[in-house]
């Protein structure tokens, strides 16, 4: 039996958030459950938004861009890899280890999504106050 890799274990634990043209026709409670929990959180939410903006990032760069520790970063950035989200390259320049990340094409469609979600959410929310 061949053994899953990370994301695919991470995979079965990630809940899939409805499809932005379900939004549009939902309420407002609908929409707020069916955000991407993995996405939702401030730390993670960081460092896609800081990825898509920014590209390729270090962990260094990345880290004083969102004013995180190591440890915290560390950890969340583990999250996003472990669900195929982001992809993560070390290495060295020179004799300094160097550790680059990145959005995978998963990883931006799901920010794409959850972006889509917090749009109609606001949307939504606008329109009950009236």
């Amino acid at each position: 039996m061949a053994a899953k890799s990370s994301a695919q274990r991470a995979g079965s634990r990630i809940q899939t958030p409805a499809a932005p043209a379900q939004i549009k026709s939902s309420k407002v409670s609908e929409i707020a459950t069916s955000l991407d929990r993995l996405l939702h959180d401030p730390m993670r939410l960081g460092i896609a938004s800081a990825l898509a903006a920014g590209g390729e990032m270090s962990f260094t760069d990345l880290k004083a861009a969102l004013n995180a520790t190591d440890g915290n970063l560390s950890v969340h950035a583990r999250k996003l890899e472990d669900a195929g989200y982001v992809a993560c390259t070390k290495g060295f320049e020179g004799r300094t280890p160097r550790t680059e990340f990145k959005l995978t094409p998963a990883g931006r469609r799901a920010f794409e999504k959850y972006l889509d979600h917090m749009d109609a959410l606001i949307t939504a929310s606008r329109r009950g106050q009236r």
